[in-house]
């Protein structure tokens, strides 16, 4: 029973400075030892005859029907029962990353796939730091240039995440092969919810600022097909146009697809029982989200493919194309 209810998805909060495949050991390990924890049981009793000194006589011996436990099923004598678990992981976060971490067990790790085909955003809060560059655009990088930023003003953060946020959403059009002059584009738009239809360069869907206390700044950032150092090269292009630098001093993972940080569980709940309940609770919605964003979708047609034009990792360009786009 313990393991049937295993079989599904479910998220962690992955701390800074744990890598993902230790998070994954570490979850697999309190699995195990939950699953093959002792249970308190009376063990079977089998009659044995067993040879001894008859009673009133004991230089006679004879056998006598004991009752002795039976040892067969002795978890010192045949070990634990589970030895190890199918455990899959979703869209990762590196070392310095935090935030929402979707791990699948057993069968559940179908469901991984499904949810990498859906091609669902991921919401990210991004703290920067304005006046330093570095080598690998973190804050614990080498740094290489300081700069002033007494200039730098709200308005001006807030302009350029607009022409930002503008050009990323030109190029989901372009990479989600939808015939612009169908319902279904029509109807898909206005619920926000056009997606590429196969693997792309980083896409923003939405990009603002939440505060602003020079030198910080934090972002919050909905994206797909990115990696957590691309949102630190962003941070680093946004200081560029800012016309000083800047460096990333946290990237933290707020949603992942259907799962929230209110469904991440601690490091002191990776234990069984709150991964099975943690199962249990999101198997409804995680059957319901992905049959809703896997429906084929109509009114799609081939468009050309963007080529080397449109380059989401260069934001001046991007800036040029949401200018033009502009006009």
């Amino acid at each position: 029973m313990g393991l049937a209810r295993l079989n599904g998805l479910f998220a962690a909060y992955k701390p800074p400075g744990l890598k993902w495949l230790h998070l994954r050991d570490t979850v697999e390990q309190q699995l195990l030892k939950g699953l093959n924890a002792p249970k308190p049981s009376v063990p079977e009793q089998r009659v044995r005859f067993l040879l001894g000194p008859m009673e009133g006589n004991e230089e006679e011996l004879a056998l006598t029907a004991t009752s002795v436990p039976t040892l067969t099923n002795h978890r010192l004598v045949c070990g634990p029962a589970f030895t190890s678990l199918k455990i899959g992981v979703g869209h990762r976060l590196d070392i310095q990353s935090s935030g929402v971490l979707v791990l699948g067990v057993g069968r559940g790790r179908r469901l991984l796939t499904d949810m990498y085909d859906a091609h669902l955003t991921k919401d990210y809060t991004v703290r920067g730091l304005l006046g330093k560059a570095t080598d690998d655009f973190h804050e614990d990088g080498r740094l290489v240039e300081k700069t002033t930023y007494d200039h730098v003003t709200r308005e001006k953060l807030d302009r350029i995440l607009a022409v930002i946020q503008g050009s990323h959403q030109k190029a989901l059009v372009m990479y989600s092969n939808l015939d612009l002059q169908s319902q279904e584009a029509y109807e898909m738009a206005t619920r926000g919810v056009i997606r590429p239809m196969n693997k792309s360069p980083m896409l923003i869907t939405g990009i603002r600022c939440l505060h602003f206390a020079p030198p910080e700044f934090l972002l919050e950032v909905q994206c797909m097909h990115e990696t957590q150092q691309q949102l630190r090269k962003l941070v680093h292009e946004i200081g560029l146009e800012l016309k000083t630098t800047a460096v990333c001093s946290q990237v933290r993972r707020t949603r992942d697809g259907f799962f929230t940080l209110d469904d991440a569980l601690l490091r002191t709940h990776w234990d069984l029982h709150s991964i099975q309940d943690a199962i249990q609770a999101a198997a409804p919605r995680v059957a319901a989200e992905l049959e809703k964003n896997l429906k084929p979708r109509l009114g799609t047609q081939e468009l050309p493919s963007p080529g080397p034009s449109w380059n989401s990792e260069g934001l001046s360009s991007a800036l040029e194309a949401g200018s033009c786009a502009g006009h």
